[in-house]
């Protein structure tokens, strides 16, 4: 699982060195240190092949009649692309997802369970300071939808 958030600095090619337990986490999945990386939520995804497969297998199972899934589509899988750990344990990221999340210099790796995300620091920071500005609003939001949270 990935856990955990870990502060970085691209490098002026574009590639990310990842903390090693997301090194770890990658490998445990895939030998060759593969995962798919795309773009959502103003961040860039990166995902081991199975869960990348899983997702590739929701789209499947629904309507392409759907004007919204298809954008949604068009937005996480036309978008993606495989990428693999080089013997650093860096990563390259490519220059559209790059310009999707802004990501410069400094960035941020958030793990998030069955994937991790790469924010721009200053993104992930107003992300947050929102959160909480909000975490009321947004916890009601969340009971309100069925989701409890046990911490």
């Amino acid at each position: 699982m990935f856990r955990g958030h870990s502060y970085r600095s691209l490098d002026p090619k574009g590639r990310l060195m990842l903390p090693p337990e997301f090194r770890e986490e990658v490998l445990r999945h895939d030998p060759e240190g593969r995962l798919m990386l795309t773009s959502f939520d103003e961040c860039v995804c990166g995902y081991p092949l199975p869960e990348w497969e899983e997702i590739e297998k929701s789209f499947m199972a629904v309507n392409v009649l759907n004007a919204a899934l298809r954008n949604l589509q068009r937005r996480i899988i036309a978008g993606a692309m495989e990428v693999a750990l080089d013997k650093q344990g860096r990563i390259l990221v490519p220059p559209h997802l790059r310009s999707y999340g802004a990501l410069d210099k400094e960035v941020v790796l958030a793990g998030m369970v069955t994937k991790f995300e790469i924010w721009d620091q200053g993104r992930f920071e107003a992300r947050l300071r929102a959160t909480d500005e909000n975490l009321d609003a947004g916890m009601a939001e969340l009971a309100a939808a069925g989701f409890e949270l046990r911490l």
